[in-house]
């Protein structure tokens, strides 16, 4: 049996903040990752590359490129967690022991959950932004569509960045008329949310956006099977059930999504599967020498890499202090941030915290649409993530 004095599982945005955080504060310690993928992807940057901007190789690099000098890389799987024995047990059966732990093991795509989807994304017009594999389809629908319906869909599960949906769609709807077939064209949003944003400031300019482009809105209608062969979208109304048919030309399709299975089915998870943590301290509401954050956790905050910034500091720090036996001071205030494209060179920059309030970083009104966000978006974020925030400096 291997034993860690901290274990980390998940080598993604979480994972590598966390540790790069915690490779700044302690040396001493020995520190294990558990991540199966050899990959590591800078997946806010695929809206822009479904919509043309960017090949998808600039958001790959190589995962041991960002493993902490020191630390040790277990190229496995969790199979199940032991949290009342702290250990951990491996795909390839190994039992990994730790005295703490930090799970940040991302959030499952859950392809199969629509019958349809799953055997036919990258073809026959369907689309997704949401993994590297098929996000070059997106731009293969977009630049080739000759005119129809086009539809961009947005699941009833919580998924990482909830803006994500609608910035392919403003992209497209932008492109379509670049192209010449947006007269010919009916672009339609169909999202099972309430409404276009859940923060009233941000929701009241992108109305504007969506009206300004004639892009056609269906709020609480969740897509819940495909007929490609027909092409066919069918949806559910959330307010009655009633089954609405639509048909389309091309459709992005973002998947609904849920947390690992090894979580739900460990005692880590509440009862929606995601671990049980406590939303400021992100220390697990039962075992305290477990910590989480990210897209696995139960924060009820927006799962965007703009959290994951701000909450590995906290708890990091506050990880530390539960080592020496101390106080947890660490305070997360719910801070996320959505860049909201709205086109190719404008943008939106939303950013709030727990209550919903704006928690704007530049001294302008961001509700705006502006080259400048979208710049930051486009060259500025990507440059901060690589060589900033995987290695423990913002």
């Amino acid at each position: 049996m291997e034993s860690y004095d901290i274990v980390i599982v998940g080598g993604g945005s979480a994972g590598i903040t966390a540790a790069a955080h915690l490779s700044n504060e302690v040396a001493s310690k020995s520190v294990a990752i558990i991540e199966p993928s050899t990959k590591h992807y800078y997946q806010p940057i695929w809206t822009l590359v479904g919509g043309g901007v960017f090949p998808k190789e600039v958001s790959e690099r190589e995962q041991e490129d960002f493993i902490p000098d020191g630390y040790t890389w277990i190229q496995d799987k969790v199979a199940t967690f032991d949290p009342k024995n702290n250990q951990i047990k491996t795909h390839d059966e190994k039992t990994i022991a730790y005295k703490y732990l930090i799970v940040a093991a991302g959030i499952q795509i859950d392809w199969d959950k629509i019958p349809g989807l799953k055997e036919t994304v990258g073809t026959k017009g369907v689309c997704s932004n949401y993994s590297y594999e098929t996000v070059d389809s997106t731009w293969e629908n977009v630049k080739n569509f000759q005119g129809g319906t086009a539809i961009f869909t947005h699941p009833s599960t919580p998924i990482k960045c909830a803006g994500a949906p609608q910035k392919i769609c403003y992209l497209a709807e932008d492109y379509f008329r670049k192209s010449g077939v947006r007269d010919k064209s009916n672009v339609v949003f169909a999202s099972a949310t309430a409404g276009i944003f859940g923060i009233e400031k941000y929701a009241k300019s992108l109305k504007k956006v969506v009206k300004r482009k004639n892009i056609n809105t269906l709020f609480q209608h969740d897509l819940v099977e495909l007929h490609p062969d027909k092409m066919e979208a069918v949806f559910k109304k959330l307010d009655d059930d009633e089954r609405v048919t639509l048909s389309y030309d091309m459709i992005h399709v973002s998947p609904p999504m849920s947390a690992p299975k090894f979580i739900k089915d460990s005692e880590l998870g509440n009862q929606d599967g995601w671990v049980d943590v406590d939303k400021h301290t992100l220390q697990h509401t039962k075992f305290k020498n477990v910590f989480s954050l990210g897209d696995c956790s139960s924060l009820p905050t927006s799962k965007t890499g703009a959290a994951i910034r701000k909450q590995a500091p906290v708890l990091v720090e506050n990880l530390l202090a539960e080592m020496k036996g101390e106080k947890l001071k660490g305070h997360y205030d719910g801070y996320t941030s959505c860049p909201l494209v709205t086109g190719y060179g404008s943008l939106i920059l939303a950013e709030f915290d727990y209550d919903k309030q704006p928690a704007e970083t530049f001294p302008f009104d961001q509700g705006q649409e502006r080259y400048s966000m979208y710049a930051l978006k486009a060259y500025g974020l990507p440059r901060m993530y690589w060589h900033g925030m995987l290695k423990g400096r913002v």
